[in-house]
């Protein structure tokens, strides 16, 4: 099973129209979900947005097709274990990342971001682009 980061679904909005990234959705049909971290930042960007009601619609509609993977004990355990790492060499992520990456490394799930410069200095973190720029 792969977890769907929202840099592609929330940042980029018009990379998930790209011809590659539909067809990794194609491929991998069934088998990916997105992180509960996922839902809350794709939330918040709705709530605050122009238009919330009908950005909460597509939101509903999106994670309603998916998995959502609920954040628990082990993520919490691999988030701190991560940010520590990186913050003891001096290469930390944001918060959000840091729980997106604990939560996909403890479950031994891809993490699919067009952020790869963020997660790629996670060690144990399996990271796919399916966004070639």
């Amino acid at each position: 099973m792969l977890i769907i980061y929202s840099f592609i679904c929330h940042y980029s909005p018009h990379l998930v129209l790209k011809q590659e990234v539909r067809d990794a959705f194609h491929r991998y049909y069934g088998q990916f979900a997105i992180s509960a971290i996922t839902l809350m930042e794709l939330i918040y960007g709705a709530e605050k947005s122009v238009n919330p009601e009908k950005n909460l619609a597509v939101i509903d509609g999106f994670s309603a097709r998916l998995e959502v993977q609920h954040y628990g004990f082990d993520a919490a355990v691999h988030t701190g274990q991560i940010r520590a790492e990186l913050a003891k060499q001096g290469t930390p992520i944001g918060p959000y990342d840091a729980m997106l990456a604990g939560h996909a490394r403890s479950a031994g799930l891809i993490l699919v971001t067009n952020n790869v410069r963020e997660f790629e200095r996670v060690p144990g973190l399996r990271v796919e682009n399916w966004v070639s720029r």
